[in-house]
């Protein structure tokens, strides 16, 4: 199996949060982030082993400051590490200000997401290509 670059894996997410995804103060639900920040790493997971995945834990996920209403929060996942079944994905979460165009950094979150054959076994992946 041919070594794949981490760039081969890349994967965004843009939502614009809306009041569903808020609670009565106006901030957006860490719950509704983790889902998001979930699935950016799913997609990212399976560009790299082209096989379905599922998540089998979330290492850390850090909140580090408040999204409101209304604004565009962006998800940005890659594969950091594969092992022989197994990949560690980054995702870093920006919010940004639709009106203004201003943005931050909001969230960092890690997951372990493995690949499954077809009878749901995990199965084996390309590894990761080092690249300076």
């Amino acid at each position: 199996m041919d070594a794949k670059a981490a760039a081969d894996s890349r994967a965004e997410i843009t939502h614009l949060m809306g009041v569903t995804d808020a609670n009565n103060r106006g901030n957006i639900h860490g719950g509704t982030i983790m889902k998001f920040a979930d699935e950016a790493a799913a997609i990212a997971a399976i560009k790299h082993s082209r096989q379905r995945v599922v998540t089998v834990g979330m290492d850390r996920m850090d909140f580090l400051v408040p999204i409101y209403v209304g604004e565009l929060v962006t998800f940005r996942a890659t594969v950091n590490a594969a092992w022989r079944t197994s990949m560690e994905v980054g995702v870093r979460v920006e919010a940004e200000n639709p009106m203004t165009g201003s943005r931050r950094h909001t969230n960092t979150a890690y997951l372990t997401m493995v690949a499954l054959d077809e009878g749901g076994g995990p199965a084996p992946i390309p590894p990761l290509l080092a690249v300076t």
